[in-house]
């Protein structure tokens, strides 16, 4: 029960990275505020984890409407009298839209990091006025190694990731005097229905043939990591920009051909 009697809310929290986060939190003790659009969506989830005696509620949040960020905070607030813990896990990019420099248009590339970019912004200045009145608390953004490690399409969500990495460590070095700490999460490619529907096997073993654990993350394995910031064990760390991606991109650019080239022998 590492997060026992905190209150947290994950963003863009009723599937996939988002869920397991909340689910893990939910089962550590904390009272957990799934971040939304839909409450039928939350509900699913909300009636199976009651059941298993955790306390989670819903909240509204659209990453279109800017205003329900802070709306979203001050609800929670309201009702709970603080905010312990922020996951800020929304990210978007339209993969036909979101290409190289050449083909991508301005507009799209500037709604990607405004979406992107503004939800940790927006959500993060919401809640730390109450954090710090209340003696603290942790941030916790979702990136992605994909802001680490350039690639050649996804201009605009590469670029929002990139973005948010270092806005993690300005908000960690611009709050710590409140007692607020500030890290991220780079998660690599994660089973999620998302990556499992809508990315091809080609394309799989490709990106896992450059991942020296050589297999997909589980949204669990995200959590995990996640979990670690959130809790009181990482009291003394802040403005880390932490990968979970299995070493993607970690060792020499021909690690997988020279995989292959040694397994042949």
């Amino acid at each position: 029960m590492r997060l026992k009697d905190k209150i947290a809310v994950v963003t863009a929290s009723t599937r996939g990275i988002g869920a397991a986060i909340a689910e893990t939190f939910a089962r550590e003790g904390a009272k957990v505020y799934l971040a939304a659009r839909s409450a039928e969506r939350a509900k699913i989830m909300i009636d199976r984890l009651t059941k298993e005696g955790c306390f989670v509620s819903f909240v509204y949040n659209d990453a279109l409407k800017q205003e329900t960020y802070k709306s979203m905070i001050e609800e929670i607030v309201e009702k709970e009298g603080r905010l312990d813990i922020l996951v800020n896990n929304f990210g978007t990019s339209n993969a036909d839209k979101d290409l190289d420099i050449q083909s991508t248009e301005y507009a799209e590339f500037l709604k990607t990091l405004d979406l992107n970019i503004g939800s940790v912004f927006l959500a993060s200045q919401a809640v730390i006025p109450h954090m710090a009145k209340n003696g603290g608390g942790s941030i916790i953004n979702i990136s992605s190694v994909g802001g680490s490690v350039p690639d050649i399409s996804q201009i605009g969500y590469g670029t929002s990731k990139a973005a948010i990495n270092y806005l993690t460590k300005l908000i960690a070095t611009q709050t710590a005097r409140d007692n607020i700490r500030c890290n991220a999460v780079l998660p690599g490619m994660t089973a999620t229905d998302a990556v499992m529907q809508n990315l091809t096997q080609n394309f799989q073993d490709f990106f896992l043939k450059h991942t020296p654990i050589k297999r997909m993350g589980t949204p669990d394995n995200i959590a995990q990591a996640v979990l670690y910031f959130a809790s009181d064990e990482s009291s003394f760390t802040t403005g880390q920009i932490m990968e979970v991606s299995g070493g993607f991109g970690m060792p020499t650019p021909i690690f997988g051909d020279m995989i292959e080239l040694k397994n042949r022998r």
